[in-house]
C-alpha cells in the first residue's frame, strides 16, 4: 500500500477538509473520530470517487488507553503511516478565568494537549521503524497570543506549539518532520462546539470579513507535505487577510 495519512478529528472542519484534499492525491487514508457516522459517510463519498482506500477508526483522544489499542490493532498494512495529521481539538466556552467552567478546562486540555500527545506517541514507532515520517499540528494564533477570555484555551495551544519544538528536536535523529500550523480565524463548526450550539454568538464571529475555509487550511497542510525530503516548513501561522493576529480583525 503506498502513502498512508492518519488524521484525527476526521468527521468534520479541518480533518475532514483534508481528507478531501489528501484523497484527491491518492493518499489511502485513516480517520479517526468519535461520529463514527459522520466518517463513514465521508469514506463512502471518497472510495466512490478516488482509487484509494479509507480505513475508519473510531476513537476518542482523550481516552489514554483506546487510542493505544486502536493504532496497536491496525492491521499491519496499516501501520505504514507516512502522515500523522494531529487535528483534533477545540475550544469550549469564552469566559473570564474566575468564571469559567473546570469541566471545559479539562476537556481542553485533554483533547488538545493529551490526546495529540496520545496519538503521537502511539504512530510513532512505525514511522522511526523506517526513519521517515511527518507529523503536522494543528495549533493556532491562539498559541501566539493570549487573548481575554481565552485562558485555557489559549495555553492549550501555547502547549501544542510547545510540544512541537520539543518533536522536532528529538526526533531529529529519526528524520521525521514536524510542523505547527497555526490557523486564524476560519468558518467552521469551531465556533459553534465553543459557544455550545449557540447559533447568533456562532455567527457574530464571522461577521464583516470573509474568514478561511477548512478548505483554505488543508490546502496549507497539504502543501506543508509536498515538499523534498530535505526541506520542513516548522512554523506557519495563516490567516484572512482581515485578520493580523489573535486581537486585530478588521470588519469592514
Amino acid at each position: 500500500m503506498s502513502e498512508i495519512v492518519l488524521i484525527t478529528g476526521a468527521s468534520s472542519g479541518f480533518g475532514k477538509a483534508a481528507a478531501e484534499k489528501f484523497a484527491s492525491h491518492g493518499y489511502h487514508l485513516i480517520l479517526s473520530g468519535r461520529r463514527k457516522e459522520r466518517l463513514e459517510e465521508i469514506k463512502k463519498k471518497l472510495e466512490e470517487i478516488f482509487p484509494i482506500k479509507i480505513m475508519v477508526l473510531e476513537m476518542d483522544v482523550q481516552e489514554k488507553q483506546a487510542v493505544f489499542s486502536a493504532i496497536e490493532n491496525l492491521p499491519e498494512v496499516w501501520k505504514n503511516i507516512s502522515i500523522l495529521i494531529n487535528n483534533a481539538g477545540l475550544a469550549l466556552g469564552r469566559d473570564y478565568f474566575e468564571e469559567a467552567n473546570l469541566e471545559d478546562w479539562e476537556t481542553m486540555m485533554d483533547t488538545n494537549v493529551n490526546g495529540l500527545l496520545y496519538v503521537s506517541k502511539a504512530v510513532l514507532p512505525y514511522m522511526i521503524k523506517k526513519k521517515k515520517g511527518h507529523i503536522i499540528n494543528i495549533a493556532s494564533t491562539a498559541g501566539k497570543e493570549v487573548y481575554e477570555k481565552g485562558n485555557i484555551y489559549c495555553a492549550s495551544k501555547f502547549a501544542v506549539n510547545a510540544i512541537s519544538q520539543a518533536m522536532r528536536i528529538d526526533l531529529l535523529r529519526h528524520k521525521i518532520k514536524v510542523t505547527s500550523i497555526n490557523p486564524g480565524a476560519a468558518e467552521t463548526e469551531f465556533s459553534m462546539v465553543r459557544f455550545k450550539g449557540d447559533e447568533n454568538q456562532a455567527a457574530k464571529v464571522y461577521e464583516g470579513y470573509q474568514a478561511m475555509s477548512a478548505e483554505d487550511v488543508a490546502g496549507v497542510i497539504y502543501y506543508c507535505t509536498t515538499l523534498p525530503a530535505h526541506l520542513c516548513i516548522n512554523d506557519l501561522t495563516l490567516t484572512c487577510t482581515a485578520q493580523a493576529n489573535s486581537f486585530y480583525t478588521y470588519k469592514g
